[in-house]
């Protein structure tokens, strides 16, 4: 549903330049897809079928929030695993097993529950890295695409699907796992890189531009250690080709930042570097976490212009530890924000995600001059957001000809009220429920509390059936991965005992 016109009267304006980080009260007009202009608008020369909301001098519109990193796949099971390690996490995350093969109304359904959950606290556009286990088959595909064209948000989709074996991807598995088990380990990935090739074509014929441009296409290597170098380089002639995003994870954990010398392909090179030697560090990179990064990692990815993902709740619930912050930054990094994924998020909420990124870093032993500022992470979140799309110039901002991604809050309501610092406010204090309505491309998506592009009750209430179905398979899986546990446990505490030559970890 896309409005033919939206004028916002009397309402405060989000512009990060000004005093406060607002101007106003003012108008902003909204023509089709694009904001049409800012400042008072003569009546007489809005078009008659123009809706118009009234801001009452107390309604502030900002630039819808960019969920830069997520995955959807895990919506449905929000809250279903205690804290742990990412290695070990990921053993009951996401099991390998033909009965969790996901169908097409399932893949949609659990797509739409991010989604809905997103635009109504005003986060208006998502890259979703999409691991659709154990491969990604067109219809499943088509599904997770339709549910965000029928929610109305905007959306990159990238497949995240690894290519090697799982022993190739963890350090020290051949010393904590026996004969038997380390060769099931080295059995092959599921999909072969030649069919995820094909799986990519069909998301790229299919929907790259789809929906007037809001859905669009992006490319993952999950992570470095996960796929091969070939297979790296045709998702690079990829992104260059239609200038797509390409995600991969990097040094998120100090099991990773163990792979340097406990993997003879990489010769002592942090992930960062062994991608930058292959020629494959660029400005289309979203390199994700970055927690146990090292100088000379900060040094690479501020010459390629890549982008972080700062994903500080997830790093908190995993045990991750806290990126460095301070120096990315201060080495020009571009760093955007992200939820991760529902299961280690564990709501899909940006403004926890604003509040984590604004507090966490708080504890990094710098003078306090060095903690991030209120407008610091608000720049991260929709400049660093936009960039990371690679829409710098028509996403993250409230100007004329930009991308009329919007989100206007309430400022009579609990968190704003007394009015003392709309960017402190916004970081420290907002939370979806500050959010009155929701547009996205120039269409109102959610008014009032009230979704408008879909039967939000009756896609909660088939989810709820369908996936109480779906729980005791899971558990199944679950239970079957738990032999496992003791030989990771093992793996990620020998890990942690490895000297790297830093510390990401607090209060020890």
């Amino acid at each position: 549903m896309t409005a033919t016109g939206t004028l916002f009267t009397d309402v405060l304006v989000w512009d990060a330049d000004a005093p406060g980080g607002t101007t106003g009260p003012t108008d902003v007009l909204v023509r089709g897809q694009r904001i049409a202009a800012v400042g008072r608008v003569d009546r007489t020369e809005v078009d008659p079928g123009t809706r118009v909301v009234e801001g009452h001098g107390h309604h502030l519109l900002v630039p819808g929030l960019v969920n830069a990193h997520f995955h959807s796949p895990a919506n449905h099971l929000k809250g279903s695993l205690p804290s742990l390690p990412l290695e070990l996490f990921m053993l009951f995350e996401s099991p390998v097993t033909p009965e969790l093969r996901a169908t097409p109304r399932e893949a949609y359904l659990r797509t739409a529950l991010g989604a809905l959950e997103m635009l109504r606290g005003g986060t208006t556009c998502v890259q979703d890295d999409a691991f659709l286990m154990p491969s990604p088959e067109p219809d499943v595909i088509d599904a997770v695409l339709s549910a965000y064209r029928d929610c109305g948000i905007r959306a990159r989709v990238a497949l995240d699907q690894p290519t090697l074996p799982e022993a190739d991807k963890l350090p020290y598995l051949a010393d904590v796992l026996d004969a038997a088990q380390l060769a099931l380990l080295r059995e092959p990935a599921p999909a072969s890189e030649q069919r995820l090739l094909e799986s990519y074509d069909h998301l790229v014929r299919t929907w790259h531009g789809a929906a007037d441009g809001r859905l669009r296409a992006a490319v993952s290597v999950s992570a470095p250690q996960r796929v091969s170098p070939e297979y790296f380089g045709s998702l690079d002639d990829l992104s260059r080709s239609h200038d797509l995003p390409l995600y991969a994870h990097m040094l998120e954990t100090r099991a990773q930042r163990v792979l340097a010398t406990e993997q003879p392909r990489f010769a002592g090179r942090s992930l960062v570097r062994w991608t930058a030697d292959l020629g494959l560090l660029s400005e289309r990179m979203n390199v994700i976490h970055a927690v146990w990064v090292d100088e000379d990692d900060i040094e690479l990815l501020a010459a390629s212009g890549a982008v972080v993902a700062h994903n500080p709740v997830s790093n908190l619930r995993l045990g991750s530890g806290v990126m460095p912050f301070r120096a990315l930054r201060r080495a020009g990094v571009p760093v955007c924000l992200g939820v991760d994924e529902a299961i280690c998020g564990d709501a899909v909420d940006m403004w926890g995600v604003v509040r984590t990124a604004g507090l966490v870093h708080t504890i990094s032993g710098l003078p306090d001059e060095e903690w991030p500022s209120a407008h610091e992470v608000l720049d991260c979140l929709w400049r660093g957001g936009a960039q990371a799309v690679r829409q710098p110039d028509e996403l993250g901002g409230v100007r004329p000809g930009m991308l009329a991604d919007l989100a206007l809050l309430d400022l009579h309501g609990l968190a704003f009220t007394p009015l003392n610092d709309v960017p402190g406010q916004l970081v420290y204090c907002a939370s979806g429920q500050d959010v009155v309505l929701t547009m996205v491309d120039g269409a109102v998506v959610v008014d009032d509390g009230a979704v408008t592009t879909v039967d939000e009750a009756a896609l909660l209430a088939e989810a709820r059936e369908l996936f109480a179905v779906k729980r005791p398979l899971v558990e199944a899986a679950r239970q079957e991965a738990a032999a496992w546990l003791p030989a990771y446990r093992a793996m990620a505490r020998r890990a942690a005992a490895a000297e790297v030559g830093m510390s990401r970890w607090v209060g020890r």
